[in-house]
């Protein structure tokens, strides 16, 4: 019965393990299939170089969109990553043992709340602020700062499963050798746990590049190239969910090939960071 019950068991989990990889395919296949016809229409180079979305002139230029979905990115980056693993550093190795549980329930909470909640959040608090240093107060300086807040519990629980899982035994033996407690966590723990760290940036960079209802409601929405921080600018996500509604023939391949680049620039960035990160390995195991 035990054998039995393990071969039923193996089977299950290939039949998991089958499915998700048929669905990831399905998507490819769907996405491809609906947007290589617009690609092939209106040409690889003023698909993706093209300055103008203008679909009733049947101009569909995305490069705009490119370069916004590509900015706000970076600033949610640049905003939420140092927060997010410093949040986790404090949980770790700083947090007195009473405030645990419920600083890690508030950082847990941040993750279940609704994008819609945060962009509406944006849309009242952090807008009006904004106007203050000139324009209407969306742009990508705002949507940067809302998704950094958003992608802060994903990039510290990740970082903070990975400094737990480091051993003890480093942290300790850096003590013996005269280190501080500080220098230790900073020094030795954080770069023994670099792997784990860089994996919850890559989940946080996927959130702010694949985000759509919290940027549709402070980036501003204008498909033109951003001039500064507080200009407004236009995803590739917002793009298509802002359109698809009423979009029909080469609009609708237009916009699923939109979807078909943003896949792509994910893989691509993904890719970028497993180099990365076999690199910092090597380079740590060296």
């Amino acid at each position: 019965m035990k054998n039995m019950s393990e071969s039923v068991m193996h089977v299950v989990f290939m039949l998991s393990a089958c499915a998700s990889i048929a669905a990831v395919a399905l998507i490819c296949i769907f996405m491809f299939a609906g947007g290589a016809p617009a690609l092939f229409k209106i040409g690889l180079p003023d698909f993706l170089f093209g300055l103008r979305w203008k679909p009733l002139s049947e101009l569909f230029g995305i490069f705009p969109m490119i370069v916004g979905s590509f900015c706000v990115t970076a600033g949610a980056l640049i905003l939420g990553v140092p927060l997010g693993v410093l949040t986790a550093v404090f949980l770790v190795y700083f947090c007195p043992r009473m405030l645990h549980p419920l600083l890690k329930q508030m950082v847990d909470l941040m993750a279940g709340i609704p994008s819609i909640v945060y962009g509406f959040f944006g849309l009242v608090v952090l807008v009006p602020l904004m106007q203050h240093f000139g324009g209407s107060g969306k742009g990508i300086l705002t949507a940067s700062i809302i998704l950094a807040i958003m992608i802060i519990p994903t990039i510290a629980g990740v970082a903070e499963a990975a400094l737990r899982a480091a051993p003890d035994t480093w942290y300790e033996a850096s003590l013996a050798l005269g280190a501080s407690h500080e220098r230790s966590v900073f020094f030795v723990m954080m770069p023994g746990a670099a792997s784990g760290i860089l994996a919850g940036i890559i989940l946080g960079m996927g959130r702010a590049l694949g985000e759509t209802m919290a940027v549709i409601m402070v980036a501003g929405n204008q498909a033109v190239l951003p001039s500064g921080l507080m200009s407004g600018v236009r995803t590739l996500t917002t793009n298509i969910v802002l359109e698809m509604g009423y979009a029909a023939d080469l609009h609708r391949e237009a916009l699923i090939a939109t979807a078909v680049v943003l896949f792509v620039f994910i893989l691509i960035l993904n890719l970028v960071f497993y180099v990365v990160k076999r690199g910092l390995l090597r380079k740590l195991g060296a």
